[in-house]
């Protein structure tokens, strides 16, 4: 929402259905935006914002008032599908270090909300992490969380297993591209080298996507604490205001995207991997520059690519919408 020249939220709703987008995110309980959303049939991840946190771990019945307010008001007319408490925490070195303790404490009271009303089985309780809490990223299967974070994941990880909520993660190949394009080719990063890059034991990467995404899967797995999946909360390419942030390598990359998540990774080659294009609309209210190009549409509702989504492709596009948040800065190890 930081753009001062932003439909209203009833016109968002209609470009999502007039483009067959099936899901959304927002990140806050923005009333208008739930408002509309009703009878929609769009899916949701529902953010709980990191202002909230503190407030909701320390009181189980604000965290009750919450999802009174923000999920049974608007439920089943607006199809919750997640709940994402907090949005890119980082437990060590920054601004938001000091909501780490809050976070756990906050989903398990959101949690017991929900299931308290039954409903833990089709709303999942999670929240949204970087790739910067990884340790190591290459090879994608040796991926591990840094030291300094496992005394905050892995009690994460061990609540997701017992609920069977998915970890929230946002995977952009842009940053990882920008901070080091001596090593990391733009084809590989943008879906369009033409051979295998990277070998990995019996797996092997043509795309920086997957091997982004299947470090965290083997971050998980190598905690030992059991298998939760996961769903990529964000992902995007700027179209301009930063290096390799151009309108060509954002269509190729969003496009290629879009086609090849279909597919899952050389890890989970069975199952296609739940994905969100941020963002809907550039903002023009967002700073530094770059974080005004994510959009896929221009705040006029006009597409800024020509590609598709949902049925015309095949499967469904979902996206970011309202975003309050800036998109993380990515380090990697390829």
């Amino acid at each position: 929402m930081l753009g001062n020249n932003l439909p209203a939220a009833n016109e968002v709703i209609d470009v999502y259905r007039s483009n067959n987008i099936k899901r959304m995110r927002l990140y806050d309980p923005n009333q208008a935006a739930l408002q509309a959303l009703r009878n929609s049939g769009i899916e949701l991840i529902l953010g709980v914002p990191n202002s909230d946190l503190q407030g909701l771990a320390t009181n189980s019945e604000s965290a009750r008032q919450w999802v009174q307010r923000n999920v049974l008001s608007f439920w089943p007319s607006v199809k919750i599908k997640y709940i994402a408490v907090g949005n890119e925490v980082r437990p060590v070195g920054d601004s938001t270090s000091w909501m780490a303790q809050y976070v756990l404490p906050a989903i398990q009271n959101v949690y017991q909300a929900i299931r308290a009303q039954g409903l833990h089985d089709q709303i999942k309780v999670s929240t949204s992490i970087d790739m910067s809490l990884l340790g190591n990223s290459f090879p994608p299967s040796q991926g591990s969380f840094r030291g300094d974070v496992r005394s905050y994941l892995d009690p994460i990880i061990g609540y997701l297993v017992y609920a069977g909520a998915p970890l929230l993660t946002n995977v952009y190949p842009y940053f990882s591209y920008r901070d080091n394009p001596v090593d990391i080719s733009l084809p590989y990063a943008i879906f369009t080298s033409p051979n295998v890059v990277a070998w990995d034991g019996p797996y092997t990467y043509q795309n920086l996507f997957d091997a982004m995404l299947d470090a965290v899967h083997a971050a998980i797995d190598n905690t030992g604490i059991g298998f939760v999946e996961v769903v990529v909360s964000e992902s995007g390419w700027p179209s301009d205001g930063d290096f390799g942030a151009t309108y060509d390598n954002a269509r190729i990359y969003l496009d290629n995207l879009i086609r090849h998540v279909n597919g899952g990774t050389p890890r989970r080659p069975w199952k296609p991997t739940e994905t969100y294009l941020f963002a809907m609309f550039d903002e023009n209210q967002k700073n530094p520059e770059l974080e005004k190009h994510f959009g896929l549409f221009f705040p006029n509702k006009q597409k800024k690519y020509s590609f598709g989504f949902g049925a015309e492709r095949r499967r469904e596009f979902f996206a970011n919408e309202f975003n309050a948040t800036v998109v993380p800065l990515l380090k990697s190890d390829i």
